[in-house]
């Protein structure tokens, strides 16, 4: 009992602490779509990023404060199978995010000159949004497919693993062929963290010489312009290295989980939370990284106490209406 609480006190400081970090970032980009004023390419990757999170935090956050908390299996096999469904979907769309932003940085910071390079560079901007949204489609429609075949695999399998999380108790089979499809399905993940392995490496390496070469440039514009790509460059890698040492981590663990011969029920929710960690971090990098956010952040947060009011009142007061303009100005 006393672990529980411990737990349940653990999720709800993980979750409520992403949750705010998470919404604050989308109520700063609404709100700029709102004034009038564009995203840059590299915040509507954020925004999703951020959405996605915030479902990850709901979908399996919440349900494991209230478990820790002493709620003990209040969702029927039903509802658990639609929120593992759920959290599965915006799983997958914020790996499959961040190994974006990876690839947009290289692509942006490059040096290289010839043609259809150039070409993707100017252009990259105009493919952000539809391609987030096909990632968000793309997700569904795989777990669609992945759900109805496990569905039918449950169905046909003698041999059933009771999985209790907590909150409910979930059924998977064990057969042979149930591990060959999981396999599979896994292959797209360590082929994303390989790739973010990799672009990581290339995006240090850009940075190293980036730093030998800017005590040769003397033209201020030009300074300035490679010290934004810099900071966002040196933001993406934190980010980066974060998914892929909590991703790494909790692979392991799953892997013990699901082919171990033993069930040892201790490790599931620390699989749990380390499969939460990303979401719940990453807000944070990216507010600390935005000198505009940062300013935001701490402006609302010192109109906060000086009103003593509730969150949804004084983040939309005049003050931090005219403080966020002026920092977009």
């Amino acid at each position: 009992m006393h672990s529980d609480l411990v737990l349940g006190i653990v999720f709800f400081i993980q979750t409520g602490a992403g949750i705010l970090g998470n919404f604050f970032l989308l109520c700063h980009y609404t709100i700029t779509l709102l004034n009038g004023n564009r995203l840059r390419s590299i915040d509507s990757i954020f925004f999703h990023l951020a959405l996605a999170n915030s479902i990850v935090l709901i979908s399996k956050g919440v349900p494991q404060t209230m478990a820790g908390l002493g709620l003990k299996d209040f969702l029927d096999h039903v509802e658990c199978k639609l929120i593992h469904f759920l959290h599965r979907i915006v799983r997958n769309v914020s790996l499959t995010i961040t190994c974006f932003l990876s690839g947009f940085q290289i692509i942006t910071i490059s040096p290289f000159t010839f043609s259809i390079w150039s070409k993707l560079k100017a252009q990259v901007s105009n493919y952000i949004v539809p391609s987030c949204l096909l990632c968000w489609i793309l997700h569904i429609l795989i777990n669609v497919y992945t759900f109805g075949n496990m569905q039918k695999y449950t169905e046909q399998s003698n041999n059933t693993r009771i999985w209790n999380i907590g909150f409910c108790s979930h059924f998977s089979p064990t057969s042979f062929k149930v591990s060959v499809f999981v396999i599979l399905f896994s292959v797209s993940d360590f082929l994303c963290v390989g790739f973010m392995a990799i672009a990581s490496g290339y995006l240090v390496l850009l940075l190293q010489k980036h730093h030998q070469q800017v005590q040769h440039i003397h033209s201020s514009s030009h300074l300035s312009r490679r010290s934004i790509e810099t900071k966002a460059t040196y933001t993406i890698l934190v980010l980066v290295s974060t998914y892929v040492s909590f991703y790494l981590a909790n692979a392991i663990l799953s892997f013990f989980l699901f082919f171990g011969d033993k069930y040892y029920e201790w490790l599931i929710p620390i699989s749990a939370f380390l499969s939460a960690c990303f979401s719940a971090i990453s807000p944070f990098v990216l507010i600390s990284s935005d000198s505009h956010i940062l300013h935001l952040f701490y402006s609302i947060w010192g109109n906060k106490r000086s009103q003593d009011s509730p969150f949804p009142r004084w983040f939309l007061t005049q003050h931090s209406i005219s403080t966020f303009k002026s920092e977009c100005s």
